[in-house]
């Protein structure tokens, strides 16, 4: 919920507007819209005139045709809340229930669904009613919280969440399912068309990623999500589709789905990179993808594997012995997460053992988050945790929660172990811009800390077969990961530069092929006026320089020969401090670097990810794991890619029209509705967008 913070918000409404209806309004006359229609208030109004008072009916036929009697003939239900009463019930206590419960209940008919409704009253101004204006607003509502919350239509269909709206008020109707999944699909329709308009303004190269997973349907999906950075020195990211990989889900199938991709959106000549999950059906997939462009001869691309999903991986490899001890811990944590009494306990007992402070509830997920959090435990509160054990010992004792000396030993090495693995993973989620050459240089600062453990005289057994099997797979990305491309992402980085780039991947063949590809590539881009190398004014920051840095750049160009290309005087400067803002620097340092600075925008956007790592290391990703897995194959496509285009920038779009979910907030009145478009409000143009 946390993309969406209007949720609550718009929960609160919903309620707001079905309580603010007034049954009695029901009382006139309706014009019915169109049922494919979204209910955005039709401007063909007819004349209407007031309904005619119904004729007063016999208590017995009055009552008894809002109650369904039961096939065994004892008692019969409100069709409206399926309150059950006996069929002896006198009627008068029927009637007492219809008029307490359901007010207005004699004006809807409850034999059959009815279309959804507004009023038009006879009269120059043409007003609507403002309850039947409601039940749109109610239902856009309700729209936008199944798109922010990836909740499929066939929710509303719930008979409980039904009489839920009735019980608040009688009168409420819902579109739909049908409705519901027919708007859906409307607004996904338009909103693809934004998405592609966007991307036609896009005059730099644009990265992909590549992530998969099965539905409980057992439907393989594969989503494929663009980035890029425009002349604003911004970084961009969308979602461009969300696609059924047909059976049997091979690479050849991946291959085929991606290119149709790529051409829907008219950038299959204009893709730099593709980062994949690194499953081997992924990867020969890009790789096919690689020889039909190498073919074309008209673009340069390279496919790598995902860091995050390789290094959780190489964690998941070293917690694997202490997995059982870890599920201990686990049981406890929930234990106090879910009893106030335990918390206070475990708290109290940690200020008196001096065991640090601890907020409730604790992330207890099993991703790598929650796992180091467990072993944290015991290595900062190991004391309060065996005490408040043993003070419960009748609740928790007796579910062998307590851990061993060996027990704890073994946790603490651990815990030592892989702090710099979280450290890693916390720096990586929390970078505004992970490049590759910031990844890298953190990745090969894990390959130092396995080995460093592998070859310790100290470390117990257990931990050195861990990290044998954990670099491994280390260097098994290296493998895939180190080419001349991302050694160009990565020196393009002014925090890495040369400097800084792995030992491995830090190749004079390397150097020398960039240098040929910028110059092949960029060196002839035609700019009107081009700064002459060094520009005494400008700081790589963007501020003045001081009189010895004047001194210092001018002695570094002297030192040059006079063919140095901008990539040669780019590399010879020492490189920026790890606080730097690489977008920033850029920014600031285009006019100096004026075609090196094209080439960064390209290889910037390239990901050292195919997921955010968030997603991957943090509970945030059981939510999203479960959005994407119990969506059902009607609502997958446009459910997730309506949710993350409106978390990438875009307006929800139906057909021609802009839906301003904020003014249907503000607004509980008629007009809402026809202000929460941006455009015609005229009768013409209406009936041009019911049509």
């Amino acid at each position: 919920m946390e993309q969406w913070p209007h949720i609550i918000d718009i929960s609160n409404y919903i309620l707001s507007v079905v309580l603010d209806m007034e049954p009695k309004s029901m009382m006139e006359i309706v014009a019915v819209i169109d049922p494919v229609d979204g209910g955005l208030g039709s401007s063909e109004k007819g004349n209407a005139t007031p309904a005619a008072k119904p004729r007063k009916k016999s208590m017995t036929s009055l009552y008894l045709k809002f109650f369904e009697t039961a096939p065994d003939g004892k008692s019969r239900s409100c069709k409206f809340c399926k309150q059950s009463y006996s069929i002896a019930t006198a009627t008068g206590n029927l009637g007492r229930h219809l008029n307490h419960r359901h007010p207005g209940y004699d004006t809807v008919s409850s034999s059959s669904p009815q279309p959804i409704t507004t009023v038009s009253k006879r009269g120059p101004s043409q007003v609507k009613n403002s309850s039947t204006v409601d039940f749109d607003h109610l239902n856009w509502l309700l729209l936008r919280w199944l798109i922010g919350s990836s909740i499929p239509p066939s929710i509303l269909e719930d008979t409980w969440l039904s009489n839920s709206f009735k019980f608040v008020n009688s009168i409420v109707k819902l579109w739909s399912v049908e409705r519901f999944q027919t708007v859906i699909v409307e607004i996904f329709r338009s909103m693809r068309e934004d998405v592609k308009a966007s991307l036609e303004h896009v005059n730099s190269k644009i990265s992909i990623t590549l992530d998969f997973w099965t539905s409980y349907e057992q439907i393989f999906y594969m989503s494929v999500t663009g980035h890029w950075i425009d002349e604003n020195w911004s970084l961009h990211k969308v979602l461009l589709d969300v696609s059924h990989i047909p059976y049997p889900c091979v690479s050849s199938d991946i291959y085929h789905t991606l290119v149709k991709v790529l051409k829907m959106y008219n950038i299959e000549n204009r893709i730099l990179s593709c980062t994949h999950d690194n499953s081997s059906n992924a990867i020969h997939a890009c790789h096919t993808l690689q020889e039909d462009l190498d073919a074309q001869k008209s673009v340069a691309f390279c496919f790598i594997p995902c860091a995050a999903r390789t290094l959780n991986l190489i964690i998941e490899d070293g917690l694997q012995t202490a997995k059982p001890v870890i599920s201990k811990i686990r049981e406890f944590v929930l234990e106090m997460n879910t009893s106030v009494e335990i918390s206070s306990d475990f708290n109290h007992t940690t200020s008196a053992y001096q065991e640090g402070s601890w907020k409730f509830p604790v992330d207890a997920s099993t991703r790598w988050s929650g796992n180091y959090t467990m072993l944290d435990i015991v290595r900062r509160a190991s004391k309060s945790m065996d005490a408040v054990i043993r003070k419960r010992e009748e609740s928790l004792g007796s579910r062998n929660m307590l851990l061993s000396t060996k027990e704890i030993v073994a946790i603490n090495n651990l815990h030592q172990y892989l702090e710099p693995f979280h450290k890693t993973t916390n720096n990586m989620c929390t970078s505004k811009v992970p490049t590759v050459g910031l990844v890298l240089f953190f990745m090969d600062h894990i390959v130092e800390t396995i080995a460093s453990c592998r070859d310790s005289r100290h470390s117990p057994d257990w931990l050195k077969n861990a990290a044998e099997d954990m670099a491994k797979k280390a260097r098994s990305y290296n493998s895939q990961v180190h080419n001349v491309y991302t050694y160009m992402a990565a020196i393009l980085d002014p925090r890495i530069k040369g400097e800084l780039i792995p030992e491995n991947l830090n190749l004079e063949s390397y150097l020398e092929e960039a240098r040929n590809h910028f110059l092949r590539s960029y060196s002839t881009i035609h700019f009107p006026t081009l700064a002459n190398g060094y520009n005494p004014q400008d700081n790589e920051d963007g501020g003045s320089v001081s009189f010895a840095e004047e001194i210092a750049r001018k002695r570094r160009r002297v030192n040059m020969t006079a063919s140095t290309d901008e990539l040669s005087q780019y590399l010879c400067e020492p490189p920026s401090s790890f606080t730097t803002d690489v977008l920033d620097w850029w920014k600031g340092n285009s006019s100096r670097y004026p075609r090196l600075s094209v080439m960064a925008r390209d290889f910037l956007a390239v990901q050292p990810t195919s997921v955010s790592p968030d997603e991957l290391f943090c509970r945030k990703g059981d939510e999203i794991d479960k959005q994407k897995y119990c969506l059902p194959h009607a609502s997958t496509q446009p459910v997730l890619s309506i949710r993350a285009w409106i978390e990438n920038g875009f307006k929800l779009r139906y057909r021609t029209s802009e839906v301003d979910f904020e003014k249907l907030m503000v607004s509980g009145t008629s007009t809402a509705t026809s202000s929460a478009f941006d455009s015609g409000t005229t009768a013409s143009d209406s009936k041009a967008k019911q049509g």
